[in-house]
């Protein structure tokens, strides 16, 4: 008997333990106590129909009013560290001007709670929620807004940088720029590669100047940003496979990456945009600040991976210019999928990112900020109790949670494991269409919440420090 409570993988003391979540996705909310609009409640005005079931931003999971509840569950379910972020056009509700008091007083509330409760508050600037009174004027393809942001963090930094001592400058950065100006699943879906290199560009210039500032204040915490890393694996060893995953690497993964930990951006895209016509508006200064203020900590998104071949045809020269001229995904034959979301399930990418930082990266402190499972119709899986039986969700991470233990075993400076997510959330243009959490939200009964079998399992692998 004494065997069972073995742990096999057994991690670094003081592994932070925990989830993710953000602002727009989870607090609801969306148009009191002196909230501004985002580009999500403005989208969801104008394009109901873009939305899963048609269901908006306007509610999500209720954290706004629920947030004691739900940091009592994390903490139940072992959590020591949860990742969190402000919602900019809550805090400045036209994105440049007066402070909303409400908003203060709700995120000093909330941050006040974590502490209490142990759990240490990880807190990111943006994530996907530009506010609306900025987008029109360009959003990140405006010079402005670098400023308005600067300004923005600073504040954040005055208000709760006494208590907060993580934070992170921008959640997934390619992401607003895949989505809002090159493949239409973000607002303001334009398809523009001359604005999306210069979101691009403004995004990082716009998270060195807030590391800048962070430092300039002396505040004594740690400040990054967390980036959806998905390694580009190549069909084959053959020189043009390999050169197809060279330039998607540089395009998805160290167009952030390289000048967020190296200060610098990566010579094969440098290149591509000179030859291309497309490099960004650059004025002096700028890039001795990128180069002088990388990133103390990178948060690490990890969910699938990239697999690419030589183009197989020539590209359309009319057809508006694509980052993938350059490379074809490739699907492998045989590949472990998540049927639900159609991603592939990949657990070793999770190592090769890890092992790729420790040798190219300096072996930057970093910790795994999202991975998680999506799974549509999972009510299916509730058995009588009223538990969702998941473990399909418990197995994934499990997985997952293998090769982060080995690449630390072989000296990755990996610090942490977060979930994404703890609760059930809306999900963008998905909204509640696939499930994520370790805690189910029933929508039917005022978002009620329920701890899944993975929420318990969590539980012990916390009080464990492994598995």
């Amino acid at each position: 008997m004494s065997n069972i409570n073995k742990v096999k993988y057994r991690f670094p003391e003081g592994f932070w333990w925990g989830s993710a979540a953000s602002a727009t996705q989870t607090e609801g909310a969306a148009d009191v106590e002196g909230k501004g609009k985002n580009i999500w409640d403005h989208w969801y005005e104008v394009e109901p129909n873009r939305f899963f079931n048609g269901v908006g931003p306007e509610k999500t999971s209720q954290f706004y009013y629920k947030y004691k509840e739900d940091i009592q569950l994390m903490k139940e379910i072992g959590h020591n560290s949860f990742r969190m972020s402000i919602s900019w056009s809550r805090l400045i509700p036209n994105g440049v001007g007066e402070v909303n008091p409400k908003a203060v007083e709700f995120y000093n509330n909330v941050i006040n709670e974590f502490i209490e409760n142990g759990v240490e508050p990880f807190v990111g600037l943006f994530h996907f929620d530009m506010p609306m009174e900025l987008q029109k004027i360009g959003g990140w393809v405006n010079r402005e807004v670098v400023d308005a942001y600067e300004a923005y963090a600073k504040t954040c930094f005055e208000l709760f940088g006494d208590r907060v001592k993580k934070w992170f400058t921008h959640n997934e950065p390619i992401v607003p720029v895949e989505g809002g100006y090159l493949y239409d699943f973000h607002y303001p879906n334009e398809i523009d590669f001359g604005k999306a290199v210069q979101v691009g560009y403004h995004t990082i210039l716009s998270s060195a100047r807030a590391i800048k500032a962070y430092k300039e204040m002396g505040q004594d915490g740690k400040i990054g940003i967390v980036l959806n890393l998905t390694p580009s694996y190549p069909r084959s060893e053959n020189p043009a496979d390999l050169k197809a995953s060279v330039l998607a690497d540089a395009f998805f993964n160290r167009s952030f990456l390289d000048p967020s930990v190296k200060g610098e951006f990566p010579q094969e895209l440098v290149q591509i945009l000179k030859e291309e016509g497309f490099m960004p508006v650059i004025e002096d200064g700028d890039l001795d600040i990128i180069k002088n203020n990388t990133v103390d900590i990178l948060g690490v998104n990890y969910y699938q991976p990239r697999r690419v071949k030589a183009k197989e045809n020539l590209p359309n020269p009319e057809a508006p210019f694509m980052p993938d001229r350059y490379f074809d995904n490739y699907v492998m034959p045989g590949r472990k999928m998540n049927p639900h979301r159609g991603w592939e399930i990949y657990e070793k990418g999770i190592y090769d990112i890890l092992i790729n930082l420790k040798e190219n990266y300096g072996n930057i402190e970093c910790f795994i900020s999202e991975n998680g499972m999506g799974v549509e119709g999972e009510e299916k899986f509730r058995d009588e109790t009223g538990i969702i039986q998941d473990d399909y969700r418990i197995e994934f991470i499990q997985d997952h949670l293998k090769w982060v233990h080995k690449a630390i075993e072989e000296g990755s400076k990996a610090k942490g494991y977060h979930l994404w997510t703890f609760m059930d959330n809306w999900s963008w243009t998905n909204a509640y269409k696939n499930r994520y959490g370790f805690v189910s939200v029933n929508l039917d009964k005022d978002g009620e919440r329920t701890i899944k079998k993975s929420g318990q399992w969590f539980k012990k692998l916390s009080e464990n420090n492994g598995f």
